[in-house]
């Protein structure tokens, strides 16, 4: 044990292949047919027989250098570094070893012929065919490496393309698309955002708006704000297939919209339509969507769909056309040339929002998930809606009826306090008989009307008949005139008479005035510098005449006689 723990710690950095294990081993041998299983106690410090030997960069470097620049024989080398002829041949002709693996048989490789004929017959079937029709047969894999494989194995059917960069002349061209901005909430209710983007092809001046349609007099609408921000229209516009333009597209053969193409003529542009699925060809445009979407979309917040156009208005002004483009050199606002593009009509079109609605018994139309309230003498009867991003306005045929300002907003009503006022005016309980609306009629300007609504109400109240003395308040008017009954019944009021009898002894009273009477003068002249208190016969009025009806019909108490109240001195006849 002792020799054999001796002769490891002189062998610790030779390798396995090296000489001296080779006599070791054979030692170990004959050792083992001498002493049997004695040999077992000191034979565990063997190296094992499967392990790799791994030199390093270093020790590879040295071998090298003493091999090929100091032309060292191998047994010397095998000598110096303590290693094994093998290894050293192994590493001199090829000095970067990998690591040893085993060949292993993945789960698609007996299915590889059966998928390379599979794919001669047809390569553009999908991966998920392939991997149905390889269940039956047995394979067990998973569809990840089935996709993989495709990949790599699959034959190109398209080569890429090559394209001509076009840069139009100012004035030439302009480029139109949509793209979408997801959503904007309105308190819960969401509506969908679009993004209008025109391009001037020449210059890459930009013009964006955002709405929440896609519609053809949104579409048109859009046009209409872009050719005023730039001050005219080019001489032709590039489109997709937008559904609001183009109506077939066969090859070379295009057939637009009849009411698309009666714009283009009344802006005066040529309309032009892009091959399917073709969006190089207008790539200025989809590329000035993408950069909105990296510079104007991130980080903001918008509380409505003005909002985000103020905000969309000063990016443009102030990055979006301010930037020196990549490929021009220059800003768009420097490029830009307004007086290359055409002139606008001079006649503006009504591009809004075109609706035929039924007004039905509650007053209101139904128009994009809102409700609108119309006067009562339009029930039943069909009228016409026209809408834009600010407003919503109802016709009778030209005849404007009402306007209110757009609500995004769904579930809504607008109007009805105002018009369901007009129609609880107009119930029975609420018209006035023709006696009522005949005086009225005469004191209307005279005097205020809610002050004779009130007065009128006030005889109500009391146990007179309310169309008697209405009808002697219009006999009244007639005697005296409406100046004169109406400042009459201004002081009933005042001084809560109510009733046409009052009213009459004013105007009594007012026509045949009492002469003022002389003072009366006493005979002895300090009695007649005597000076009372004013007394006012009211509170006798008010206790005599008790305002309001009487719950019951039972006759008014009369009030307790009183001892008179004498203010005169006594007579001549009692002075002694």
């Amino acid at each position: 044990m002792a020799l054999a723990c001796s002769i490891l710690s002189t062998t610790t950095q030779l390798g396995r292949k090296s000489g001296f294990w080779k006599h070791f081993h054979l030692a170990a041998a004959r050792r083992w047919n001498l002493a049997n299983n004695n040999a077992l106690a000191w034979m565990w410090f063997l190296p094992d027989k499967g392990k790799r030997t791994v030199l390093t960069t270093e020790q590879i470097n040295d071998l090298h250098r003493l091999y090929w620049s100091e032309h060292w024989p191998i047994r010397k080398i095998e000598r110096h570094l303590r290693m094994g002829w093998h290894t050293i041949r192994k590493y001199l002709d090829a000095p970067a070893q990998g690591p040893a693996t085993r060949p292993r048989t993945g789960k698609l490789d007996t299915f590889k012929a059966t998928i390379a004929e599979w794919l001669e017959k047809d390569a553009t079937v999908s991966g998920a065919v392939i991997e149905q029709r390889l269940r039956p047969l047995g394979y067990t894999g998973g569809h990840t490496i089935l996709r993989d494989y495709l990949k790599q194995t699959r034959p190109k059917t398209k080569p890429n393309r090559a394209f001509i960069r076009m840069e139009p002349a100012p004035g030439e061209r302009f480029e139109v698309d949509w793209g979408h901005f997801g959503v904007l909430n309105y308190s819960g209710d969401q509506r969908k955002l679009y993004a209008f983007a025109l391009v001037d092809a020449h210059s890459r001046m930009l013009y964006l708006e955002f709405t929440h349609s896609q519609t053809f007099e949104t579409f048109v609408r859009c046009h209409m704000h872009a050719f005023v921000a730039l001050g005219g229209v080019a001489r032709e516009i590039v489109y997709d297939n937008l559904a609001t333009a183009v109506a077939e597209h066969d090859g070379r053969l295009v057939r637009f919209l009849p009411r698309f193409l009666a714009f283009a003529r009344e802006c005066g542009f040529y309309p032009r339509a892009c091959n399917p699925a073709a969006g190089w060809e207008k790539g200025k445009v989809e590329r000035a969507i993408g950069y909105a979407r990296q510079s104007f979309w991130p980080l903001r917040e918008f509380t409505d769909l003005h909002d985000v156009n103020r905000q969309a208005r000063q990016w443009l002004s102030e990055v979006a056309n301010q930037r020196q483009h990549r490929e021009t050199r220059q800003r768009p606002v420097d490029r830009f040339q307004p007086a290359a593009l055409k002139p606008l009509p001079i006649i503006p079109y009504d591009h809004r929002d075109h609706v035929e609605v039924l007004v039905h018994k509650d007053l209101r139309v139904q128009f994009d998930g809102n409700r609108y309230c119309v006067p009562q003498r339009y029930v039943g009867r069909r009228l016409i809606v026209k809408a834009d991003a600010s407003s919503v306005t109802l016709y009778d045929r030209v005849h404007e009826i009402v306007s209110y300002p757009r609500s995004w907003r769904r579930g809504q009503t607008f109007g009805a306090e105002r018009f369901e006022a007009e129609v609880a005016e107009m119930r029975p309980a609420a018209r006035k008989s023709r006696a009522q609306q005949r005086l009225f009629l005469f004191l209307d300007g005279l005097c205020s009307q809610a002050m004779l609504e009130a007065y009128l109400r006030d005889i109500a109240d009391t146990d007179r008949a309310l169309s008697r003395q209405l009808t002697e308040l219009l006999e009244l008017i007639r005697q005296y005139g409406p100046e004169a009954v109406a400042g009459a019944i201004e002081k009933a009021a005042a001084a809560r008479a109510f009733g046409a009898d009052y009213v009459a002894n004013i105007l009594r009273q007012q026509q045949s005035p009492r002469r003022p009477q002389p003072p009366l003068v006493l005979r002895d002249p300090l009695l007649n510098e005597l000076v009372t208190d004013p007394l006012s016969l009211l509170e006798y009025d008010a206790f005599i005449l008790k305002p309001g009806k009487e719950p019951d019909d039972t006759p008014p108490t009369e009030a307790e006689p009183t001892e008179p109240v004498h203010h005169e001195p006594p007579t001549g006849d009692d002075s002694d």
